[in-house]
């Protein structure tokens, strides 16, 4: 007898993060609860647009109005990138169940009760003709969460071992971590700055948008003293639950601990020494017996940034995520398709004890093609 047939369960992820560097879009096939990564896409931002959008993570003249232009620009955006997505797998759009869309985020403040990710779901519903699943992280912080992060459910679903503890490590803009155990709760947080001050640092100096594989910092030498000073922000020895973004971590805060004695170089060593000492200070800390830390995010081709983590972690196996099946470039996005799945099916889409909510809470708001 042949199996009953079971049509795809096709659904797109958008993703443009802290780094500001463009939209990721992917195209998912969660058929019979698999989770499959069919095709993905990326177009950067042009400088005009990735300055617009930075300036808006600070308060600024006329600022309502440039975030509504801005998110009707975005979704022009985002619904080019699903063109090009959909054109290159060759599927309709009518062949697609939902758009999860993720926004960009300008303002993150879980500590007063809100979180602004620009988008405009009506819009991108109107020009996609697909339905919309958007503003995730508003209900977990009305849950009394911090709306971030987000992506350790779907870590769960598809990276979980029976018998390895895993942790995935997400270098965007800000770093943040998912732990894995085989028996016990999943737990995640952010651990704090990935590539922001990094890029942001290079930008300044260099007129790039980022120190390619850590050359530039490869060249410096780590400065101890700012190191150490920088080390005694708060946010760092904060347990978790906790989130953070460009709020707190940006140049105006670096400019605080800065001498005219720094060389450039040697500072964006020291930026990248932050980076990985957020992010092993949080795995020996919080996930002490893994083995096992596989990594995502722009971060993940930072070759200088990963032979120091690997340096810092001398006792587990660190690889990119692709060793799991899954291209480091493209797990948010993915996950922001399987979260809007979650939408749509009515399941819960955050981890209270990742996110210190009152309890699991369906995420998004659904915006009909």
């Amino acid at each position: 007898m042949n199996p009953p047939f079971s049509a795809p369960e096709h659904y797109v992820g958008l993703m443009s993060g802290t780094s500001l560097d463009g939209i990721d879009a992917v195209l998912a096939d969660f058929e019979n609860n698999t989770c499959k990564l069919l095709h993905s896409q990326f177009i950067p931002f042009d400088e005009a647009l990735r300055v617009e959008l930075l300036a808006l993570n600070s308060p600024g003249p006329n600022e309502l109005e440039r975030a509504a232009l801005a998110a009707n620009e975005l979704s022009r955006r985002y619904a080019a990138a699903i063109q090009a997505l959909l054109g290159k797998a060759e599927i309709q759009a009518t062949k697609v169940k939902a758009i999860g869309c993720h926004g960009q985020t300008v303002r993150h403040r879980p500590d007063l009760g809100f979180t602004i990710q620009l988008a405009n779901p009506a819009l991108l519903a109107e020009l996609t003709n697909i339905v919309v699943v958007a503003d995730f992280r508003s209900r977990d912080i009305a849950a009394g969460g911090q709306g971030a992060p987000l992506v350790p459910a779907f870590h769960a679903a598809l990276f979980s071992h029976p018998e390895h503890h895993r942790v995935i490590v997400n270098i965007g803009g800000i770093s943040n971590l998912t732990s894995l155990p085989p028996r016990g709760s999943v737990l995640g947080f952010d651990c704090g700055p990935g590539n922001l001050l990094l890029d942001a640092w290079t930008a300044l100096h260099l007129g790039q948008p980022y120190d390619k594989d850590g050359a530039w910092a490869a060249s410096g030498h780590p400065i101890p003293e700012l190191l150490r000073q920088l080390l005694t922000e708060p946010f760092f020895a904060a347990p978790p639950p906790k989130s953070t973004g460009r709020d707190l971590f940006n140049l105006h805060w670096l400019e605080h601990f800065l001498s005219p004695d720094f060389a450039p170089a040697d500072v964006q060593a020291t930026l990248l020494e932050l980076t990985v000492k957020g992010i092993a200070s949080a795995i020996l800390d919080h996930c002490g017996e893994a083995s096992e830390v596989y990594l995502c995010g722009g971060g993940a081709h930072n070759g200088a940034l990963v032979r120091r983590l690997k340096q810092a972690l001398p006792n587990v196996n660190i690889a990119p995520t692709d060793d799991l099946g899954v291209n480091a470039d493209w797990v948010e996005a993915f996950a922001f398709a399987w979260l809007a799945r979650q939408t749509l099916n009515g399941n819960a889409g955050n981890l209270p004890e990742v996110t210190g909510a009152k309890g699991a809470r369906v995420l998004g708001a659904i915006y009909p093609a």
